[in-house]
């Protein structure tokens, strides 16, 4: 279920900012015809919109509000790929924090919110032939970083939820792609020393993901590190990331 770029129209949630904006500027120079940018402030894609002129559209979009979801559904009817990129990780413990709150929110915007976004788009993505879901996960998806309190949780939710969609949607030609993502040099991963990856390599390979129908996909060598230590020793790649838990700096170690 191979799914052509040029001429597609896009919507990209946490389009303004990182991964996401790197996914907009990868749709724009690959030729699609149009890219919806999912943001929770449109203001902070102004500048997006100002580079893409009338192929940007700039959307109010925050993926834990069930309304925003089915207002840019309602707009966005031409739309033949999601890519669900935006989430949270707000750096609390599951056990150490005060509240349940972060977690809540971490599974609010992670899980809940990649969900209701496939949930509203299935159908539009089937009117306009099939088209194509990507899902932004994370290497915190593949094995527990207790570190990550409540976002390597969600992650996982995430992970097990793109491989039921895929079953639900492969009838109506929908692809549903995982990528699965290490440390990449973002807001969200300022706390983390060491080398990161480029936003943009990140979508470049999303891209060939999208165009080969890919399922799954690890998109860069932190990625795939991790995978491979899991394969190798679960229990002491359990053990090395549980010390994690009492470094005050954390590395990607590179």
């Amino acid at each position: 279920m191979a799914t052509e770029i040029a001429g597609s129209v896009a919507l990209v949630t946490g389009g303004n900012r990182g991964i996401g904006e790197a996914f907009v500027r990868a749709f724009l120079a690959a030729g699609a015809a149009k890219v919806y940018v999912g943001t929770r402030d449109p203001d902070n894609a102004r500048h997006l919109a100002e580079e893409g002129g009338d192929r940007v559209v700039v959307l109010a979009l925050d993926v834990a509000d069930p309304a925003q979801i089915a207002a840019a559904a309602a707009v966005a009817q031409d739309v033949s790929v999601v890519v669900n990129n935006a989430g949270a990780f707000l750096n609390q413990r599951l056990i150490g924090a005060e509240t349940m709150d972060a977690a809540r929110a971490e599974m609010e915007v992670n899980f809940f919110g990649l969900l209701g976004m496939c949930r509203a788009f299935a159908p539009i993505l089937k009117a306009n032939g099939g088209g194509a879901i990507v899902n932004v996960l994370s290497s915190g998806g593949v094995v527990a970083v207790p570190a990550m309190g409540g976002y390597s949780p969600s992650k996982f939710a995430a992970r097990a939820a793109s491989t039921s969609i895929r079953a639900e949607l492969a009838k109506q030609g929908t692809s549903v792609t995982a990528l699965i993502v290490g440390s990449v040099d973002t807001r969200m991963a300022a706390h983390v020393d060491g080398a990161k990856e480029r936003p943009e390599d990140i979508a470049r390979i999303g891209l060939s993901a999208i165009k080969r129908g890919a399922d799954e996909i690890d998109t860069d060598r932190m990625a795939m590190e991790v995978r491979a230590a899991m394969a190798r020793d679960p229990k002491a790649q359990e053990r090395a990331l549980a010390r994690m838990l009492d470094m005050e700096t954390i590395s990607t170690g590179r």
